[in-house]
């Protein structure tokens, strides 16, 4: 799949382990055609900005501002997170949220990309690795990613 980026991402922005075995992170999901995506970042990166903007491309709300990774793969909306979504400026939006979808991608708002076609980035999660994108700062990235669910990437 490609080099294994950063082991410690998923650390940066998650807590221990639950009895259950399923990992909590501080971050925003969202689901595009059976594709799960994790945007992971510091506060005020973008995370929501991200799932709004992918959201008006026709993707669902899985949870906002905290979502649970699974050994299955799979990243799961809280049972007690609220159906909105923050929109800054404009309040809270409501949403019809996924209680779940298979992960597919992870976003790193904290990391801009330096190279014009990066190297595949995988990124280590509770279900396996993952293909990571660093998503700072990047002028299209919903409309980028949008595609890259859809039809994934070129070999």
């Amino acid at each position: 799949m490609g080099s294994t980026d950063d082991i410690s991402l998923l650390s940066q922005y998650s807590g221990p382990r639950a009895l259950d075995g399923r990992v909590f992170c501080r971050g925003t999901a969202i689901c595009l055609g059976g594709h799960g995506l994790l945007a992971l970042g510091p506060s005020g990166s973008g995370k929501t900005r991200l799932a709004l903007e992918l959201m008006a491309l026709g993707a669902a709300l899985v949870s906002d501002d905290g979502a649970y990774l699974t050994d299955e793969g799979r990243v799961e909306r809280p049972t007690d997170a609220p159906r909105l979504i923050e929109a800054r400026g404009l309040g809270l939006l409501h949403a019809d949220p996924l209680d779940s979808a298979p992960l597919s991608l992870i976003v790193d708002l904290g990391r801009a990309e330096p190279d014009r076609l990066p190297p595949r980035r995988v990124a280590t999660a509770p279900g396996g690795l993952v293909p990571l994108i660093l998503g700072k700062d990047h002028p299209f990235l919903a409309a980028a990613i949008c595609q890259y669910l859809k039809h994934r990437r070129a070999e």
